[in-house]
């Protein structure tokens, strides 16, 4: 899997999505920044607040790109020209965010352990989890309507519902440390293991199977679907971009400089994976 890397400089690219637009969208979590870059060209920065901290970013149903600020306690919305719109959500500290199969944002408020979803006129709901200290992470919609949830604090996958009934899923693995999550091509959600350094992988009924990976200090950090059926994994400790068959093969690709810190990793327009790194590049991963 070759890997070539492109500076965006040192504002912390933390993650990345594509857009409608057919361009690579990515948050600078450090200076306060979303960017935009059409593989071959050169990138474009449009200014947040300065201490936001701009987190998880995804492509909305509307066109626009949707995102979280951590620290600024606010939804975002940022147009294909450069626009951009706050919707503020008092000390939730939201983290994850995914568009729904019913046409809204849903996101998670790491601070309060609860489920908001927002409208794209901006209207704001919430669901509660069924107890404090959860600290839901990231989020994926998955084919039959239902948000699939990790919950890092509770070493648990959640799940919400069309009804909007939350069912929690404990993991095998003691202190496993879930973040990121993703559907997979077999209908089922992917999910990393940040602590315990393996992948997940969850069924809609519910039945886990865990992957170890090589490095079990790897720290898996965010996974995608890769256009080649395979799921891609950034691994933040280890410096190298993994990854897994939907049967449980695994491969890695160390990065080309040391340091790099991959964060957020997304299929391109282009065919190839993209991760951000959040030493200032993003890199392009050819399967």
């Amino acid at each position: 899997m070759p890997i070539s890397e492109y500076p965006v400089g040192d504002g912390g690219p933390y993650a990345i999505t594509t857009g409608l637009d057919g361009a690579l969208w990515f948050t600078l979590v450090h200076s306060g920044r979303i960017g935009r870059l059409v593989p071959g060209g050169q990138p474009a920065f449009f200014p947040l607040d300065p201490g936001g901290g701009p987190t998880v970013i995804t492509a909305g149903p509307d066109g626009a790109l949707w995102f979280t600020e951590f620290q600024g306690h606010r939804i975002g919305r940022i147009t294909t020209s450069g626009a951009v719109t706050g919707f503020a959500v008092p000390g939730r500290a939201p983290f994850g965010i995914a568009a729904g199969a019913d046409g809204a944002l849903w996101f998670t408020a790491t601070a309060t352990d609860r489920i908001g979803r927002i409208t794209t006129a901006g209207h704001l709901s919430e669901v509660a989890l069924p107890r404090a200290g959860m600290y839901p992470s990231a989020i994926a919609a998955a084919a039959d309507g239902s948000l699939w949830f990790t919950l890092n604090q509770a070493n648990a996958i959640g799940r919400i519902g069309a009804d909007r009934t939350v069912s929690v899923f404990a993991l095998p693995t003691a202190q496993a440390g879930p973040v990121g999550i993703t559907a997979g091509p077999d209908g089922a959600l992917w999910f990393t293991e940040f602590l315990a350094g393996q992948i997940g992988r969850i069924t809609p009924h519910g039945q886990i199977t865990e992957f170890p990976l090589p490095d079990r200090g790897a720290r898996p950090h965010a996974v995608t679907a890769g256009p080649d059926g395979r799921l891609w994994f950034t691994e933040w400790a280890g410096n190298r971009i993994g990854s897994i068959t939907t049967d449980g093969v695994i491969t890695g690709q160390d990065l080309p400089a040391p340091g790099s810190e991959p964060h957020g990793i997304t299929a391109g327009p282009d065919g190839a994976l993209w991760a951000a790194l959040e030493s200032g590049a993003l890199a392009r991963i050819t399967p």
